[in-house]
């Protein structure tokens, strides 16, 4: 258990944040399938994205990390295998805490000629994967949970002819998005996914870099549609993965917060699929501008953030809802700390899918706000947070959820007495060096 306090001064300095963890989890996974070497520099050495690469391992993928990182950053060499070069594993492939890694992966492996089963930590074996098993299903695979309950372990079975399909998902989901068009790659027939709003297209922008034919269609198929065109094979590229915005929230939100503060956060991927956090806190007041931007396969530019008094814009309720929830799913925690100190009211709404997540994020949240004495209620799709309450410091339950011990860490700066955080050490999942990184900034 961590124990934190109230930030002593202004926040100042410079962060360098780890790789995008879905950019880092994607590099892997497509290179794997191309055919010839890809180098991949920056990516995220986190727990999550590690996973992933032992799974590609299993079945013959020779992966390796160099000895002497480019400019100190984590580069690792993917030896390709091809669409058809993966062999078939000698146990099952244990993906950890990954969502990403266990969806992802049972779309490549629906298409293999060998059997093969995929499973998790306790927390995956929780998560529902019925909504991968219907469309792989559609589509001519055979996937099965063991426990009969639509949730992990999956035992896939291989050597199954697979066609193309055009699935409508009720959910905005990048990775049940990812986990049909991966499929598709081996399909007889074009695949096409239709979303209620565009989730992050980090998948059609990497395998279109890697050499497959796939777009957003925004005229035939409606707005929200992935198409994608078999028989394409991928090839091997150089991929430079930028900082995480979702590692970058934490501390854009840790600047906004402590009065006099000026942050500067280098290299972070601002794709707009991801963006939403960085919209939603300039709605409400947000100092917040973008330095040195370029688009080297995915957007980037460094961001300096100052201190920040944040209200609805209209001094009355800010309301979070609609499109702009799946580009910034993973930032609904630090966005409701940060609107528990605003001065406003502000609904969350249309953010069912964080139930299902690592932790049901909403009761989550909602618990540990309230433990340090936030005025949040939830309800069936988001919470209502009446801000300006002061924070005071209390024991957090992170859930072993390492995007809410982030938060509540952030929290802890502006909170009027000592905060402790149960099982810190989730952050490792998607941010090892997070409280190192939050040292520095308090202690600069």
């Amino acid at each position: 258990m961590i124990k934190l306090t109230r930030a002593p001064k202004p926040l100042k300095g410079e962060v360098y944040v780890p790789g995008d963890k879905s950019i880092s989890h994607r590099s892997v996974m497509f290179a794997a399938l191309a055919e010839g070497s890809s180098q991949i520099t920056g990516f995220l050495e986190g727990a999550d994205c590690l996973s992933t690469i032992d799974c590609f391992r299993k079945m013959g993928v020779l992966i390796e990390h160099s000895d002497r990182p480019l400019n100190g950053v984590p580069t690792i060499t993917v030896h390709g295998q091809g669409l058809h070069g993966l062999k078939e594993p000698t146990s099952p492939l244990y993906t950890g805490n990954s969502g990403t890694t266990t969806r992802l992966m049972a779309g490549i492996l629906a298409a293999q000629k060998f059997n093969s089963e995929i499973t998790g930590d306790e927390s995956i074996e929780k998560r529902p994967m019925g909504r991968i098993m219907r469309p792989l299903s559609d589509m001519g695979a055979i996937v099965t949970s063991v426990k009969g309950n639509d949730c992990c372990p999956l035992r896939i079975e291989g050597g199954h002819t697979l066609h193309g399909i055009v699935y409508h998902n009720s959910v905005a989901s990048a990775q049940v998005k990812s986990c049909i068009l991966l499929a598709g790659l081996y399909a007889q027939g074009d695949t096409v996914v239709h979303e209620p709003a565009l989730s992050r297209n980090h998948t059609e922008i990497m395998l279109r870099y890697f050499g497959a034919d796939v777009h957003n269609d925004a005229t035939r198929y409606g707005p929200s549609a992935a198409v994608l065109h078999p028989g394409m094979p991928l090839y091997g590229r150089s991929i430079n993965v930028p900082g995480d915005i979702s590692s970058a929230a934490y501390f854009i939100a840790a600047a906004l917060m402590v009065p006099g503060s000026e942050v500067l956060i280098h290299n972070v991927g601002i794709n707009s699929t991801r963006a939403g956090f960085l919209a939603a806190v300039r709605q409400m007041g947000a100092d917040i501008t973008l330095l040195n931007e370029n688009n080297d396969m995915e957007p980037r530019a460094d961001i300096l953030v100052r201190y920040s008094e944040l209200h609805s814009p209209n001094n009355d309720t800010f309301e979070l809802g609609g499109k702009i929830i799946p580009t910034m799913i993973d930032e609904i925690p630090i966005f409701a700390v940060l609107a528990a100190i605003s001065n406003c009211k502000t609904i969350i709404k249309d953010a069912a899918e964080l139930k299902v997540k690592e932790s049901n994020r909403i009761d989550t949240i909602v618990e540990n706000l309230t433990a340090m004495g936030a005025d949040v209620t939830a309800t069936d799709d988001g919470m209502i947070i009446n801000g300006g309450k002061p924070l005071h410091g209390a024991i957090i339950d992170s859930h072993k959820d390492h995007r809410i011990a982030m938060s509540f860490a952030i929290a802890s700066l502006v909170a009027s007495s000592e905060t402790r955080i149960k099982d810190e050490e989730c952050v490792d999942i998607s941010y090892p060096t997070f409280f190192r990184d939050f040292r520095s900034l308090i202690n600069n």
